[in-house]
């Protein structure tokens, strides 16, 4: 990983398309990314209208890199494949795809953009939400190791999953943790970023910063949200601490000694480390280079 291409997803903020007023601040928000909502956020009456306002929102897309990626309507929605056809012609970071169950939900409408002259780095994000899609995780995931898929990134829908399910969802999350687990398994295996859910109550922000560092303990690369006050939390919480930063310069410094050329293991500050911990290392250091940690 280098920090060309590494991407910063501490904070991915969903604003719904219809919101004016929460569009109007986009450019002053220190979020990572930013989720344009067709679907959960917009009133089915507004669908349309909210579509429409795509290409103007594109237009006016925020000077700062801020990542921004669109969520459509399902595709077996009435709005789901108009939704992705005006989102492809925005040429967005990506297209949130909700409501995967299954490889082929991905493989679809990655076809579409194929179609559809999509430039390649128009990506695909999935959203994890039911529970058909964790029986399938394992093979959705590995759409990941295969760049024609689109595929880069899973979002946690847990206020789905909830509601599918029929769990219990108390503060702690102790029954969604298992399937949070089993995301970040498939994640990883896929090479795919993953995101954690939405907080809810977007006023409790101590709450909140706990679920962040919680989430970021699972190996989370951060957070889904749906309030801006949420951001300054989610980006502390999803970036490398200083002292892991330096614990990885240390190591890196440390291979790099011409004594240690070819070593497989050496022994740094009373600990073995091996040519594994360099791999982590670098990644971290990378990762504080691209969010200037």
């Amino acid at each position: 990983m280098t920090t060309e291409t590494y991407r910063p997803r501490r904070s991915v903020l969903y604003v719904p398309a219809s919101n004016d007023k929460a569009l109007a601040k986009l450019p002053s928000l220190a979020c990572d990314a930013v989720i344009i909502d067709l679907e959960d956020a917009v009133a089915p009456a507004d669908k349309v209208s909210a579509r429409e306002k795509l290409a103007g929102i594109f237009a006016d897309r925020p000077s700062r890199r801020c990542e921004m990626v669109v969520r459509i309507n399902a595709l077996s929605s009435e709005w789901g494949a108009d939704d992705l056809l005006a989102a492809a012609r925005c040429e967005p970071d990506a297209i949130l795809l909700p409501k995967v169950d299954t490889p082929r939900d991905v493989l679809e409408p990655g076809d579409v953009l194929d179609d559809n002259f999509a430039p390649d780095a128009v990506k695909l994000w999935a959203m994890i939400e039911t529970p058909k899609a964790l029986l399938n995780i394992g093979p959705i995931a590995e759409l990941g190791r295969d760049p024609a898929s689109r595929l880069v990134c899973f979002v946690a829908g847990t206020n789905d999953l909830v509601k599918e399910t029929g769990i219990l969802a108390t503060p702690d999350r102790r029954y969604l943790t298992p399937w949070l687990m089993q995301m970040v398994l498939a994640a990883r295996a896929g090479g795919l970023d993953l995101l954690d859910g939405v907080f809810n109550d977007f006023r409790d922000l101590d709450a909140f910063a706990r679920e962040c560092g919680e989430a970021a303990a699972m190996g989370f690369d951060g957070k889904s949200l749906i309030h801006p006050a949420q951001i300054e939390a989610a980006n502390r919480a999803f970036a490398p601490s200083a002292e892991a930063v330096a614990e990885a310069r240390s190591v890196k410094e440390a291979f790099a000694l011409a004594e240690n050329a070819g070593s497989q293991v050496i022994a740094l500050n009373g600990k073995m480390v091996e040519r594994l911990h360099l791999t982590q290392a670098e990644k971290l250091l990378a990762k504080a280079a691209a969010i200037g940690a």
